[in-house]
């Protein structure tokens, strides 16, 4: 009897080991090494061959983004493979999940889809996660810096994606990258990049791909550190991952919750609403706060990181206040570090002020928040905006997941900058230990959603 109870223990064991050891090596290989058996091209006229056992794509002049396609689609996978980008010029990346639509570009088709971003230049957003053909830059890597220095230039580079349900994640060389939550596409093909060229002596360049395989079963979430920002596209909610990591949402999409006026200790009776999601101060014609006036948080902040998605009306203006005491007696808006929300296209303000201290993302009428034009979302489209101030008073602004500017709170460049603004006769302007978090109602209508804070130690 002991020997057949230790006979079946020892079954159960190994079983359980096997089984163990199928999960962590249950790959598919999609590269054989030899041949292009599984996929096929679409998109431009790049070429694509197979060298030493990689597979290599050549730029060529005058023809769009070309991608060598899967055959088959994935839903939830973990992709490996490792790539090599000789040059700092190449520009290129992996699809996942994405799709083609032959009647785009004019009859000739159009890939869209995510697209794990392969950039060797100075920018170093290698592991970023864009919207080839559709919505753009979903996570710039500005949003984790740490992972910017992992890419390796003219070496092969390990790439792994993980998509599981609605999360997405990336690392590059085993650093953690990018961490998006979006529903926009559950399964499609997986496709290798060679990026249009603009400049004909670019023609001959080369990306090298190998050892590309994936996993599509016995699948389990992968840990990232607590330090690496999630971009969350569904609105108003917390993951799981925020919520443990001491993240905490100031609007629950349904109710004024967490705030309050301004002036009184109620929420305002007029000129606020909450619906369909969003927190929105209605128009008044540009008169500020001639209605609800300003709204702020029930409580104070000092260190954090704040957050925040929102939509202005043509010419709108507005602004995310920070470090507001509500003790300055001001009879228009309170008075405090302010995001500047506007329509730069549309608002006569966007011209006032500095060099520009006076547009969407500065620090009103003090730093102008560099940007490009690409990553500004028009009146009507949801922009996200993002303000870290550290426990050493370093204080950054994002808009749509890229730093536009940076600053020290206290440090004597700010109050000399201060000193040259509109705040000048405001003794100890912006300088509060803690102050409330403001809402700023500017007689415009501007709406917001998916407001999330953390505070920092």
């Amino acid at each position: 009897m002991k020997n057949s109870i230790f006979f079946s223990a020892t079954l159960v064991f190994c079983f359980l080991s096997v089984s163990a050891f199928a999960q962590k090596n249950n790959w598919t290989t999609l590269f054989d090494g030899k041949t292009l058996n599984g996929w096929k091209q679409l998109g431009g006229q790049a070429k694509y061959a197979i060298e030493n056992g990689a597979v290599t794509g050549t730029t060529v002049a005058a023809t769009p983004n070309s991608f060598l396609v899967t055959e088959k689609e994935y839903g939830d996978f973990v992709l490996e493979l490792e790539v090599r980008m000789p040059d700092t010029v190449t520009n290129s990346g992996i699809q996942f999940r994405s799709h083609f639509d032959p009647n785009l570009n004019d009859g000739k088709g159009r890939v869209y889809g995510y697209q794990f971003e392969l950039d060797p230049s100075v920018r170093a957003w290698t592991g970023g996660i864009y919207d080839e053909g559709r919505r753009g830059w979903l996570y710039p890597l500005d949003l984790n810096s740490t992972a910017r220095k992992a890419y390796k230039r003219n070496a092969f580079n390990k790439i792994r994606v993980e998509c599981i349900g609605n999360t997405i994640k990336t690392w590059v060389n085993d650093i953690p990258a990018s961490f998006l939550v979006d529903d926009a596409d559950a399964r499609g093909f997986i496709a290798l990049q060679v990026h249009s060229i603009g400049n004909a002596a670019d023609a001959g360049k080369k990306i090298i791909w190998k050892n590309i395989r994936i996993q599509t079963g016995n699948l389990s979430p992968s840990p990232f550190p607590a330090h690496v920002f999630v971009v969350n596209n569904e609105h108003n909610t917390l993951t799981d991952f925020e919520k443990n990591n001491g993240w905490n949402l100031l609007f629950d999409g349904v109710s004024s919750n967490g705030w309050r006026s301004a002036r009184s200790l109620g929420f305002p009776q007029k000129g606020w609403k909450v619906s369909d999601g969003m927190l929105t101060v209605l128009s008044s014609g540009g008169n500020e706060a001639a209605r609800g006036g300003d709204i702020v948080t029930e409580k104070k902040f000092s260190a954090f990181d704040f957050s925040f998605e929102f939509k202005f009306s043509q010419g709108g203006n507005g602004g995310v206040k920070y470090f507001v005491t509500l003790s300055d007696g001001n009879t228009g808006s309170a008075l405090g570090l302010e995001y500047q929300v506007l329509d730069d296209k549309n608002h006569p303000d966007a011209k006032n002020g500095i060099a520009g201290n006076r547009t969407l993302a500065s620090l009103y009428d003090l730093i102008t928040a560099k940007k490009s034009g690409r990553f500004v979302k028009p009146a009507g489209e949801w922009n996200q905006g993002r303000i870290i101030v550290y426990p050493n008073n370093h204080v950054e602004h994002y808009l749509n997941g890229v730093k536009v500017l940076e600053y020290e709170r206290g440090s004597q460049h700010f109050r000399d900058l201060v000193a040259n603004s509109k705040f000048k006769d405001k003794p100890g302007f912006g300088l509060g230990k803690d102050g409330w978090l403001l809402l700023q109602d500017h007689g415009d209508e501007i709406s917001f959603r998916s407001l999330k804070i953390k505070e920092l130690k």
